[in-house]
């Protein structure tokens, strides 16, 4: 497994940015804006890890240790702690990783039926993203049909 980035939702982008790139010293490395879905994507590194998030996208992999900024282009309140998201790692197998939480008593709360992303909860309900490494997995069962439970 390997730790990928914190997502965290900010209500305005640029104040955003200022604080974290102009006062705090972290890097931009990666942007996404996603017309389709209304929101954009801002992934920040530290100055210490400029060069090894910028390895990671010129091989193809996604950058790392990053802060992914989630900005929605409509406004909206959060509340109850949904400004911070989630923890994201990268593991080898996702469908294997998955079937070994599940037979550990760990709820899939959004399973791997695109063989890329699922999402589990910690104890403490942090939200939790494991995304496969490399090319998605082709969709199999159970994970195909298997319904979301709760939130993430």
């Amino acid at each position: 497994m390997r730790y990928l980035h914190t997502m965290v939702r900010v209500t305005d982008l640029d104040q955003s940015l200022d604080f974290y790139c102009n006062r705090l010293g972290m890097v931009q490395v990666r942007r996404m804006d996603v017309e389709k879905g209304r929101f954009s994507l801002v992934f920040l590194c530290a100055a210490d890890d400029v060069a090894a998030a910028k390895a990671d996208i010129a091989a193809g992999r996604r950058p790392a240790p990053t802060l992914e900024l989630t900005y929605n282009w409509d406004p909206e309140t959060y509340t109850g702690g949904r400004n911070f998201g989630h923890l994201a790692y990268e593991v080898d197998d996702i469908y294997a990783t998955c079937e070994a939480l599940m037979a550990a008593g760990i709820t899939i709360n959004r399973p791997p039926r695109d063989g890329v992303m699922a999402f589990i909860r910690s104890p403490d309900n942090i939200s939790i993203e494991l995304l496969q490494k490399g090319e998605a997995k082709a969709p199999s069962e159970p994970w195909a049909s298997m319904p979301n439970t709760g939130v993430w």
